[in-house]
């Protein structure tokens, strides 16, 4: 395949990085160090699952006139939750916080990504769904993934659903890029074991998309590279979940959202973004789904990553497109061909000559 230029030109990586296992015991002092007379309080968006773990709420330096919110993540975020959220932060006295800390998985961080966005360019979060539409710095913030795979913790996106529109699609900009990022492997190990697998999947799938499109670069592709290694050593170990392993995929995650900024994913992505919008179904597991079925569009990656589920005993959802209606039908051709960007990469300008209505439904019958 003919490589072409990403149009990718200037890169913006996370600003610093504390690594370790613990490390999460130094966010009061970064959150410290942030504060001053005019902004001194912080802002907390924390995952649901910690709302009862005194350990790790107590790890985070919250003082009085912290603003402290749990994140739900049965479902992923919408513009018309994000915009809530900003308002309840914007009447609480909020408006210019010291910083942002998100701690949790892909849709807590996106959280608190688009939010610090929010707060310094006004608007409604629908008006910054595309490419460089945020124009202002953010708040400063903090992002603590707390399980690892999907790199929101490094990309320069947070994504985000207009149930309006339909459209999946985040705030893809420079200034969307966490400030400081705290990856501490020792918060994986609560994470159960098929979602641990489904997120871990997210880094894997990104990078072997991304290496098998058109539009490439040397970075991005060296990122991928090692991201795809990390994740082959994990998922093809005896225990994906051994501690060595868990470290391994946080350092696979960062690494594989840092490609993705210097490069596009492929078919599985738009596909998975359709059976979110149109069934509710998460980001991974859904990506899972759609590999499961995509052996004519990636037949070694859908060879190994039968090989992994198999080794980790994993189980995937099934008969997720059973019974499709007309409405259906017409619903995830729509939400899948959206996302020319990436089908692009994956297939050229003309992809819909591969794609036809029939071939994209055929593709979701097998999931």
């Amino acid at each position: 395949m003919t490589s072409l230029d990403t149009g990718v030109k200037n890169v913006r990586n996370v600003g610093r990085f504390t690594i370790g296992e613990g490390s999460v015991s130094g966010v009061a002092d970064l959150v410290n160090s942030q504060r001053t007379k005019a902004s001194p309080n912080a802002v907390y968006l924390i995952d649901e699952f910690f709302e009862n773990s005194n350990d790790v709420l107590n790890s985070l330096g919250m003082i009085a006139g912290d603003a402290k919110h749990f994140i739900k993540t049965a479902k992923e975020p919408t513009t018309q939750g994000i915009d809530d959220l900003v308002v309840a932060l914007q009447s609480s006295g909020h408006k210019q916080p010291a910083t942002i800390v998100g701690i949790g998985g892909g849709i807590t961080l996106d959280t608190a990504k688009a939010v610090a966005n929010l707060l310094t360019n006004g608007g409604k979060a629908a008006d910054y769904q595309g490419w460089d539409l945020v124009r202002v710095p953010g708040v400063h913030k903090i992002g603590i993934p707390t399980i690892s795979g999907t790199g929101a913790e490094a990309t320069r996106t947070c994504v985000m659903t207009n149930l309006e529109t339909g459209l999946k699609l985040g705030m893809n900009s420079d200034y969307t890029v966490f400030d400081h990022i705290i990856l501490d492997p020792s918060l994986t190990s609560t994470v159960p074991r098929n979602q641990y697998f489904y997120t871990g999947m997210d880094a894997y799938i990104h990078c072997i998309e991304a290496l098998a499109g058109s539009y490439r670069n040397a970075i991005g592709d060296a990122y991928s590279r090692e991201t795809v290694n990390l994740c082959r050593n994990i998922f093809l170990s005896s225990d994906m979940m051994a501690d060595a392993r868990r470290s391994d995929l946080m350092v696979a995650s960062y690494l594989g959202g840092c490609a993705i900024a210097t490069s596009y994913v492929g078919i599985i992505h738009p596909f998975s973004a359709a059976l979110s919008v149109v069934f509710g179904m998460h980001h991974c597991v859904a990506n899972c789904v759609v590999l499961n079925a995509m052996s004519e569009f990636y037949p070694q990656a859908h060879s190994e990553f039968r090989k992994m589920i198999e080794l980790q005993k994993v189980e995937l959802p099934r008969g997720v497109c059973a019974n499709l209606t007309d409405d259906l039908r017409q619903a995830l051709i729509a939400a899948t061909i959206k996302h020319e960007k990436p089908l692009t990469n994956a297939l050229g300008t003309e992809f819909r000559a591969t794609l036809t209505d029939a071939r994209i439904i055929s593709l979701f019958e097998k999931m």
